[in-house]
C-alpha cells in the first residue's frame, strides 16, 4: 500500500496530467495510512504498559502503568474503530460538500424554535471547523423560529460527515412563555443532500425542456422594503417526481433559480442513492434495523443539560458546547463507530452468503 501511494504521489507531481481518479485514490490511501500508522503506534505503546503493568518488581512503576493504560485502552478502541472505517467501501458522494434541510415537527412554536437552534448549531459547527457554509434560506414565524431553512455547507468530505444528522431530533426544555415551568417535548427534522458540483456533475443532471416547470413570483415573508416589490422569488417543480424547490432569499431572479437548481439536484441525487439501498437491503433481506427519517435519532434535554443519541446510546452531559457546534464531534464519532460496526457486520454477513 506505501508503495501504491508512492507511485500515486509521483504520477501525480509530475505535472503532465490531472487525474481525478487518482487524486481521490491518493486522498483515501494517504487518509487510511496516517490513521493506520496512528493505531501502530498507540498499539505499540500500549504493548509497552502492558509489560510495564506486570513488572513485578517495581510496584510504583505498575501503578503508574495501570493509570496510563486507563487512557491508552480508550485511544486504542477509537483508532480501531477508524482503521476498520477506512478499509469498508466509501460511501457514495463521501466527498461531497451537503446541504442540510430542517424542518419543525411536532410542537408548535416551540418546534420552529428549536428549527432554528438546529440551523444555528450546524452553522456554528461549520465556523468551528472553518468550512465554507452559506444559509440558503429561512423562512421564519412570524411568533418566533423558522417554518424551515436549508444551510450549504461547501467543504469536501462535509456529507460524509454529517449524513448520519439524518433525521427527528427532540427538544426536552421549559418553554420562554410557558409561565408553569412545564417541561415540553417537540421535534425537528433534518434531511442531509450531497450537493452536486457545478459543471462536470451538473452534465449528469440534465433537465429536458418539459421535465422542468419554473414559476417566478413575488417575495413573500420577512425580508424588509425589497419583499413584494419585484418578480425575484423563483419555484421550481420537476414534474417526473413532483419535487418542489422554493428561492426567494436573493434579491436577483437569477441568484435564486440557480440555488433552486442546486438543491434539486441535490434532492434527485439522495432520492435515487436511498433507492439504490432500498433495493440492495430488499435483495440481500437485510434484517438490521435502519434509521429512517420517522425515527427520532437524538434527544436534547436542556434541564440535564444532556444530549442522547439513541442509535449509539451515548449521552453527552455538554449540551451548551453541542448547541455551539464545539462538541458535537463526540455525539458524532460515537456514531460514526456504530455504524462501522454495523456496516462492518453486514459486509461479513454478505460475505458469509457468497461463501455458501
Amino acid at each position: 500500500m506505501t508503495e501504491e501511494l508512492k507511485e500515486l504521489e509521483s504520477r501525480m507531481s509530475d505535472g503532465k496530467t490531472f487525474n481525478v481518479e487518482d487524486a481521490k485514490k491518493f486522498s483515501r490511501l494517504s487518509s487510511f495510512t496516517t490513521v493506520y500508522q496512528e493505531y501502530l503506534g498507540e498499539k505499540s505503546n500500549y504493548e509497552g504498559l502492558v509489560s510495564m503493568a506486570n513488572d513485578p518488581e517495581d510496584v510504583d512503576l505498575q501503578a503508574e502503568a495501570k493509570l496510563e493504560l486507563e487512557e491508552s485502552i480508550p485511544k486504542m478502541d477509537k483508532l480501531a474503530s477508524g482503521v476498520t472505517s477506512k478499509l469498508l467501501p466509501p460511501h457514495e458522494f463521501s466527498d461531497r460538500g451537503c446541504i442540510l434541510e430542517l424542518r419543525p415537527g411536532a410542537g408548535g412554536q416551540e418546534a420552529m424554535i428549536f428549527t432554528q437552534d438546529l440551523l444555528t448549531m450546524y452553522y456554528k459547527y461549520a465556523q468551528v471547523h472553518r468550512w465554507k457554509c452559506e444559509i440558503l434560506s429561512q423562512n421564519e414565524s412570524t411568533s418566533g423560529g423558522l417554518v424551515d431553512g436549508s444551510l450549504l455547507i461547501d467543504h469536501p468530505g462535509a456529507y460524509d460527515r454529517l449524513r448520519h444528522e439524518a433525521g427527528v431530533h427532540r427538544v426536552q426544555r421549559v418553554p420562554q412563555t410557558e409561565v408553569k415551568g412545564r417541561v415540553h417535548t417537540s421535534t425537528a427534522a433534518v434531511v442531509v443532500l450531497p450537493k452536486i458540483e457545478e459543471g462536470a456533475d451538473e452534465g449528469e443532471r440534465k433537465f429536458a425542456g418539459d421535465e422542468l416547470r419554473i414559476d417566478v413570483m413575488r417575495a413573500s415573508g420577512s425580508g424588509g422594503q425589497h419583499v413584494n416589490t419585484t418578480e425575484s422569488a423563483v419555484r421550481i417543480t420537476h414534474i417526473p417526481t413532483g419535487i418542489v424547490v422554493i428561492n426567494q432569499d436573493e434579491r436577483s431572479q437569477h441568484k435564486n433559480k440557480a440555488k433552486a437548481l442546486m438543491v434539486l439536484r441535490a434532492r434527485l441525487a439522495e432520492k435515487e442513492r436511498l433507492e439504490k439501498v432500498q433495493k440492495e437491503r430488499a435483495e440481500r433481506r437485510d434484517q438490521v434495523s435502519s434509521t429512517d427519517r420517522s425515527d427520532k435519532i437524538r434527544t436534547y434535554n436542556f434541564s440535564q443539560n444532556r444530549v442522547t443519541d439513541h442509535r449509539c446510546g451515548l449521552s453527552l452531559h455538554d449540551l451548551s458546547g453541542c448547541m455551539n457546534g464545539e462538541s458535537l464531534d463526540q455525539v458524532i464519532d460515537a456514531v460514526e463507530a456504530k455504524e462501522t460496526e454495523l456496516q462492518s457486520l453486514r459486509l461479513i454477513e454478505d460475505l458469509e452468503h457468497v461463501n455458501k
